[in-house]
């Protein structure tokens, strides 16, 4: 789920930038810009504010390129430079919400207790008969892949903010646990319970599509035999 086109090394990147490289500037806006529209949109109220400090962060990014000191990635500074914008807005907003404690709701279990064996059978803990986890292979053909994006994309845009924001960091953009968690100033472990929380989610909403599917393209394949 990362990006799809592939960049220059950033030292080639950020000279061209710093040249006034219309061309540089144009691969890392159309590269980068969706990626950072979806982690916006955790921080404020709706898609118009986030695409402006989208905006915004491009104009800084513009602005402030001279005084790059290339600490961190090229990546993880423009990102860095969108978290605080758009976590300005949402303050403005009253949407943004600290990411330094879990709510109420986040502190349940991910996977429903049902799907476990209870304490008076053999291995309790362990999941029950027929409630595994699955090994999905996704369909091939162009139009279902097409709709599993659209499954992931949904179930990304209800997911809580500060879920949405860590599983977008991790696994969209591709950044590691430490690098979320000094761009979030939160704690390792707090990192991890985010994001083992909003991937459960995505896999149990993947489970129900998956298993729609397989079950319509079984029935097609019984019909066809008889």
């Amino acid at each position: 789920m990362g990006d799809a086109r592939e960049l220059p090394p950033d030292e080639v990147l950020v000279r061209r930038l710093r040249d006034g490289d219309e061309e540089a500037f144009g691969l890392v806006l159309d590269t980068w810009s969706g990626g950072m529209l979806r982690l916006a949109m955790s921080f404020v109220s709706t898609k118009a504010s986030a695409e402006e400090a989208v905006q915004d962060t491009w104009l800084a990014v513009i602005k402030g390129i001279g005084g790059f000191e290339g600490r961190s990635s090229l990546k993880t500074w423009v990102y860095r430079i969108l978290i605080n914008t758009a976590r300005a807005r949402g303050v403005k907003e009253s949407k943004s919400i600290p990411f330094a404690s879990l709510l109420p709701e986040e502190e349940g279990p991910t996977v429903d207790a049902s799907r476990f064996r209870g304490p008076g059978e053999r291995y309790p803990g362990h999941w029950a008969v027929g409630q595994e986890p699955r090994h999905w292979h996704i369909p091939e053909d162009h139009v279902l892949r097409g709709e599993v994006r659209e499954v992931i994309a949904e179930a990304l845009d209800e997911l809580a903010p500060r879920l949405r924001t860590v599983i977008t960091l991790r696994d969209v953009a591709g950044y590691g646990s430490e690098e979320v968690c000094s761009l979030l100033e939160i704690s390792p472990g707090n990192q991890r319970v985010l994001l083992h929380r909003a991937r459960a989610f995505l896999r149990r909403r993947l489970e129900v599509y998956l298993s729609g599917a397989h079950d319509v393209s079984a029935g097609g394949n019984d019909r066809g035999l008889r």
